[in-house]
């Protein structure tokens, strides 16, 4: 059992807390002003010093792309085919990539990682813990988080120059409406196969040959039964508005990933009660459709009501995560909206709120101590928890 006493402690449920303790083994036991202590426990004094729940990085590529090794370290993207919902992220992920080190100097805790963007459909995402680990079915929280798909220039690029649809944004709408389609017929088809084997069991019969097993329409399928969503990487105001349009027609749930034009059509998003995944921000204008983005979009979504989660995308080194809440807050965002941006609500946007995301009894002892708050500039991690353990920031 551990003890953070004396400490200022700032959530997004429970608001703020002046010399508080939080006690916690894997699993935090309990957050307040008058916390009982019990005997042997480890007691960690951090008077003027800020406690916070380890922030939540809702979308990146840590761990399948290593640009220190080059082209050989580039295991995020399988272009060989755009539509491969049966790739999973998971079997690419390194847990020594290099990169992954910076996650929680930058008080990252929790990361949801996963394939590129180089096909319009391109595999399943997860959640995942750096715990140092050198398995990642040790660090996984939850896999399947989605299924990662991209409309608009990245797909059209690549498939583009190799002459195969898609080459246009309609053709990237048609693949996907097709594969959702090809993923209700398979669901029908394995529906008759149970009835029709229902009925010989009755009968005293033998049972009908069932239908060929297919790993990707089973993603589909988990998909269309809204029990994973699309994480649908979208950059300009046409493609988001195409994928709600899409979602809408099969009943999906989606989370927007980019949303770098959102600021152009808020309220439409906010109406279709579409979450939105902002980022990366901090980024050279890399293609056409980034021209525009900026950490605007992140306060005008909020604004509009739009549930909003900010993203480094891996391209933002993640040691310097705080600098995304920083900039909202610049401009117009509250500081504790900002929090949820980087907490709460990635937490319920992934659907691991039951586990992180704030400091509540009963969820998982992710916990960082700052030497201030984290959102003043010279603010620094000195100790990081997950699930109980310290963790090396070094």
């Amino acid at each position: 059992m551990k003890a953070i006493t004396n400490a200022t402690i700032v959530c997004p449920v429970n608001g703020l807390i002046e010399g508080g303790t939080i006690l916690f083994s894997n699993k935090i036991e309990a957050i307040g002003k008058n916390v009982q202590i019990p005997e042997k426990t480890k007691v960690i004094d951090a008077d003027g010093k800020f406690v916070l729940p380890g922030f939540i990085d809702p979308h990146t590529h840590q761990g399948l792309f290593d640009g220190s090794i080059g082209w050989a370290g580039a295991d995020g993207n399988e272009m060989t085919n755009p539509t491969t919902p049966e790739i999973r992220g998971i079997d690419s992920f390194n847990p020594f990539e290099p990169s992954l080190k910076e996650v929680i100097r930058g008080g990252v805790t929790c990361i949801n990682t996963g394939p590129g963007s180089g096909n319009v459909i391109a595999g399943q995402a997860f959640v995942v813990k750096p715990t140092g680990s050198g398995v990642v079915d040790d660090m996984v929280v939850m896999a399947p988080s989605g299924l990662k798909i991209a409309l608009g220039e990245n797909p059209k690029r690549v498939y583009g120059d190799q002459k195969k649809t898609p080459s246009t944004r309609m053709g990237v709408a048609s693949l996907l409406r097709k594969t959702f389609n090809e993923g209700q017929n398979y669901l029908d088809e394995w529906k008759n196969f149970g009835e029709k084997a229902r009925e010989a069991r009755e009968k005293g019969e033998a049972p009908p040959k069932p239908p060929k097993r297919n790993l990707g329409m089973e993603v589909i399928a988990k998909v269309l039964k809204r029990e994973i969503p699309l994480h649908a990487h979208a950059h300009r105001a046409d493609d988001i508005a195409t994928i709600i349009r899409i979602s809408q027609e099969f009943n999906l749930r989606l989370v927007l990933i980019h949303c770098t034009e959102g600021h152009k059509i808020a309220k439409f998003i906010a109406k279709a009660k579409v979450p939105a995944v902002v980022g990366p921000t901090i980024l050279w204008v890399s293609k056409p459709e980034t021209r525009e983005r900026g950490f605007e979009t992140a306060v005008i979504l909020n604004k509009a009501g739009v549930k909003v989660a900010l993203q480094t995308d891996s391209l933002t080194p993640m040691n310097y995560f705080p600098i995304l809440p920083m900039n909202v807050i610049k401009l117009g965002m509250s500081t504790e909206e900002a929090l949820k941006c980087v907490t709460i609500n990635p937490a319920e946007i992934l659907g691991i709120d039951d586990r992180v995301g704030s400091l509540e009894p009963g969820k998982d002892a992710d916990i960082v101590l700052w030497s201030g708050h984290p959102f003043e500039f010279y603010s620094k991690v000195e100790q990081v928890f997950i699930n109980g353990r310290k963790i090396g920031i070094d």
